[in-house]
């Protein structure tokens, strides 16, 4: 069982199917996955979980899927997405991840990009488009739809049908599907996973089965995790972050309980009380924009809060140390919890450990914030090339403002321009059908460029200062990285929703911001305004606001870094019109396109 590597990295397992066949052994009759169904969650434990993998293999096989062959996995999380993942890979098959949200124009690209031969889908206007354009997916001999709803034909069949099919042949293929478990070798490919592209057309992330195996052993060193935790999933699987959550699940036989929605997670939070929660920036700033509005508007209850805040600080700093807290402190302490910081924890469900963020940089200003409130943030970084951590803070380590210690097995070097390099068994195989595009960014002798810019501090934590490609090079020749101006504006008013720095060959920097549409109503309230927000976007009072926020950011920065102007767009950014990637991060290069406009009168006008 398993393999070593170069002598060094130890995996215990041959491969993904055989870790989730080793967890079944262990634990058969443990919860695996919870989902929400008629408004009642529903359980299913490991051994049902993989007997319905097994099945969707058996379906497959029968169905003519050949050992290599590429089936696309086209929805949003569902029990059905991680059964139907490792039954393609207990067929001995790759399976390709697509985000839900994705239109067909851009899905059908990576389904023929990745020669996929089935789609197992979740939306019945998108199956009907696939239906009405099937000469567009020339390659693909079925779509397995999981709405029951879907009339059948010869090209779509319903879930509940290809699992019949897979009953009915189970003891034809046990056999060869067990056979599998024992052929599939780490270096074979698990997945190829498409990069969101947010700078061009997506790629295909080679990644075998060794390179998650290595990170699940990575993680589970850390043992961070225990076996009684409850994580609540709500990242799209066909992100590299919850694909990871989705293979470390089986190695600790924790329970993942599926969101509903990104909508449904904050009704979702109190109902499952999740002890931990990976998530990506974008929910953090959500949350403490919230507080913070809550809290101002009332001077009393700012005065409570703020009290409250500095509390946790000192409170922070023993827990850091792991010293015991001071009677007078610790009564302090349980007041300030009492008051203010056990509502924050009863919307999170009550019983957090801690948060994992990853996807974009966290504000430091905000991982402090839930710290002081007793709620850990551990940032950690990596790229679907890197499947996908390089370091991660730890419950031991952390430290905040930045992405914790490279883990065991991952070298990281800084190269002379800065740039973050790495090597380790996590490190993907390159890009499908992208030799060119693999040279450039991966070595013959194993090393990746990140396409980061960071430092490592004095205790040994890395740092990310921006993205290689994000930095601004001012007409002056002066760098400038936008990513950490654009998280100290976010964090300092609940009225701003995202913010774009742009400035690359242009004189100075400026600024396009999008509001909290809830947070200037309720502003407008406050000081007696018409509560009209297409008025209000427009407004002097607003626009004032704003200018007090980008006034006290300017004070810490270099004169060259400072914002001189900025244009308020009375739009936010949104998955749905292209300007955030899945995980709800900009697309810079969309917005720059289609503001084009306006940042070229915030020029002209100087």
């Amino acid at each position: 069982m398993g393999a070593e590597i170069e002598g060094v990295i130890k995996i215990p397992f041959r491969n993904i199917p055989d870790l989730f066949r080793w967890r079944v052994e262990e634990t058969p009759d443990k919860v695996a996955y919870s989902w929400k169904q008629d408004g009642h969650w529903k359980d299913i434990t490991w051994r049902d979980f993989f007997e319905r993998a097994k099945v969707v293999a058996s379906a497959l096989i029968h169905l003519g899927f050949k050992k290599g062959e590429r089936a696309s996995i086209y929805s949003y999380n569902r029990l059905e997405w991680v059964i139907v993942d490792i039954g393609i890979q207990l067929s001995g098959g790759i399976s390709v991840p697509i985000y839900h949200s994705l239109p067909f124009n851009q899905s059908s690209y990576i389904i023929n990009d990745s020669d996929s031969v089935f789609v197992f889908a979740e939306s019945k206007s998108i199956i009907e488009e696939m239906r009405s354009k099937r000469k567009e997916i020339p390659l693909v001999s079925h779509i397995i739809s999981f709405d029951e709803s879907v009339q059948e034909d010869d090209f779509v069949m319903r879930f509940s049908t290809f699992e019949k099919i897979g009953r009915e042949n189970i003891s034809k293929y046990e056999k060869e599907i067990s056979d599998n478990i024992e052929k599939i070798k780490l270096d074979d490919i698990a997945t190829l996973v498409y990069t969101s592209g947010t700078t061009g057309v997506p790629k295909g992330v080679i990644q075998t089965h060794l390179n998650h195996l290595s990170m699940v052993e990575m993680l589970y060193d850390l043992r961070d995790i225990v076996s009684d935790d409850v994580v609540l999933l709500f990242l799209p699987l066909a992100h590299s972050f919850a694909r990871a959550v989705e293979y470390v699940h089986p190695r600790f036989g924790v329970k993942i309980a599926f969101a509903e929605s990104i909508d449904k997670v904050v009704e979702n939070l109190p109902e499952v009380a999740p002890t931990v929660f990976p998530s990506v920036p974008r929910v953090f700033e959500k949350v403490y924009a919230r507080v913070k509005s809550d809290v101002e508007s009332s001077p009393v209850k700012k005065k409570i809060f703020d009290w409250a805040l500095r509390v946790g600080g000192e409170v922070g700093e023993y827990r850091k140390r792991g010293e015991k807290l001071p009677v007078f402190l610790s009564l302090k302490h349980k007041i300030a919890h009492k008051l203010v910081f056990s509502k924050i924890h009863k919307r999170l469900g009550g019983r957090i450990r801690f948060f994992i963020s990853g996807g974009a940089p966290l504000s430091k200003e905000i991982a402090e914030f839930f710290w002081k409130a007793g709620l850990l943030i551990l940032e950690g970084y990596g790229l679907t090339e890197t499947t996908p951590a390089i370091s991660i803070n730890t419950i031991k380590e952390f430290k905040f403002g930045t992405v914790g210690k490279p883990l065991k097995w991952v070298e990281v070097k800084i190269a002379e321009d800065g740039e973050i390099v790495v090597r380790g068994p996590n490190i993907a195989k390159g890009y499908w059908k992208k030799p060119k595009e693999t040279e450039e960014v991966f070595t013959k002798d194993g090393w990746f460029h990140t396409g980061d810019i960071g430092e490592f501090d004095e205790d040994g934590f890395l740092k990310i200062t921006d993205r290689k490609k994000d930095l601004i090079k001012t007409a002056g020749g002066k760098y400038v990285a936008p990513q950490p101006i654009e998280n100290s504006i976010k964090a300092k008013s609940p009225l701003i929703s995202q913010v774009v720095v742009i400035g690359d060959m242009r004189p100075y920097c400026v600024a396009l911001i999008t509001l909290n549409k809830d947070e200037v109503l309720k502003f407008a309230e406050s000081r007696g305004l018409e509560k009209n927000y297409e008025k209000l976007v427009v407004s002097k009072e607003i626009y004032d606001e704003i200018q007090k926020v980008v006034d006290e950011v300017n004070k810490n920065l270099a004169s060259f870094e400072t914002i001189k102007k900025f244009k308020i767009i009375p739009e936010d950014f949104t998955v749905e019109d292209g300007s955030l990637t899945p995980t709800l991060k900009v697309k810079r290069k969309t917005i720059m396109q289609r503001y084009k406009n306006i940042i070229d009168e915030m020029y002209m006008s100087s």
